[in-house]
């Protein structure tokens, strides 16, 4: 199966289908209860003043909710939002054209924000702080500074990698928030709004077999209903119950603990390739044939938080706990369950 289709990190990628999905408002999203709570305080607080909001990071894997609630906050906030990302966001001058255009209290969310130039970044400085733009126009001798004032604006900023943020743009956000992964139980309320609508039938215990594989991540959840939908439509006159449900996900070879056919491939690598660990990212992204940023952003993390594979300084190393999900006998000295090693800005 391909598996891009259900762990894409790129939302941009989404389909309408999916993103007509998302909640609306705050009182429609599911899950991130204390995220939640303290962005209705904050945005509560700056409409009582009458100011814009404060900028906010939002950190956290991928397909947790990150540009939703920034699309929310500036639907409550009653204001228009940009969206654009780092790797797209190439030349200062891209960036200046993205903040002179925007009207006063706008939202600008730049995903990715860890990914952009240096450059870029530094013309962020000044325009976070002061709301002013330093632009450089001409070249050599004859180039001269200006100063332009921008409208007030708030910025939100996404990441996955805060350790790639640099400190000085880290510190200009006075707001930040961590996305955490999804309990089963909230996935599964996902699920049966996403049913309802869609218009698809599906029992409680059916909802529970989907969000249990779900990886505790809305968006797979929502990618993982829609496939199910439509099997459930060929094979099974379009309801969904448990073994619907079941059968459905052994097609698309997600397991019962939301492994995929990647993650297997992963921990065999590791296991099989290199007796176990430890393995640098790069060498375990060479012998897979995949990018390590979609190793380290978007199937590590669930590897991690499910025990699988241990995080250490030399590298990544499996579990027990990996060696027994594939069936095969743990060496005397595999790793036991430890919490993981903080990840570092060179990716291990």
């Amino acid at each position: 199966m391909a598996r891009e289709a259900i762990l894409q990190a790129d939302a941009q990628l989404e389909d309408q289908a999916i993103q007509s999905l998302r909640p609306k408002r705050l009182s429609e999203f599911i899950g991130q209860e204390k995220v939640v709570a303290q962005l209705k305080l904050t945005m509560a607080a700056a409409a009582h003043r009458g100011e814009i909001l404060d900028h906010i990071l939002l950190h956290g894997p991928p397909g947790l909710g990150k540009t939703t609630l920034a699309t929310i906050v500036a639907a409550e906030m009653g204001v228009n939002i940009k969206v654009s990302s780092g790797p797209a966001i190439e030349r200062p001058g891209d960036l200046a054209a993205i903040i002179t255009n925007l009207s006063a209290g706008d939202v600008l969310f730049i995903d990715e924000i860890h990914r952009l130039r240096r450059n870029v970044e530094e013309l962020l400085y000044p325009a976070m702080e002061d709301f002013k733009l330093d632009l450089i126009i001409g070249e050599g001798p004859s180039a001269q500074s200006i100063r332009l004032d921008v409208p007030r604006f708030t910025l939100v900023g996404a990441t996955t990698r805060t350790g790639l943020l640099s400190s000085p743009l880290r510190d200009r956000f006075e707001v930040i928030f961590h996305l955490d992964f999804y309990s089963d139980q909230e996935l599964q309320t996902i699920v049966e709004r996403g049913a309802r609508l869609l218009g698809v039938v599906i029992s409680s215990a059916g909802a529970a077999e989907i969000a249990r594989r779900a990886r505790g991540t809305p968006r797979v959840a929502n990618r993982l209903l829609k496939r199910v939908r439509d099997y459930a439509q060929v094979k099974a006159q379009g309801d969904i119950d448990r073994q619907v449900a079941r059968r459905a996900l052994e097609l698309l070879e997600v397991d019962e603990s939301g492994l995929d056919q990647l993650d297997r491939s992963i921990l065999q690598a590791i296991i099989v390739k290199f007796a176990g660990g430890p393995v640098g990212l790069d060498t375990l992204a060479a012998s897979l044939s995949e990018e390590k940023d979609t190793i380290s952003e978007v199937y590590e993390p669930f590897l991690l938080k499910k025990g699988f594979i241990q995080r250490t300084p030399q590298g990544r190393v499996a579990t027990e706990l990996a060696y027994r999900h594939l069936g095969l006998r743990p060496p005397a000295q595999s790793l036991p369950l430890l919490p993981a090693e903080p990840e570092s800005s060179s990716g291990g």
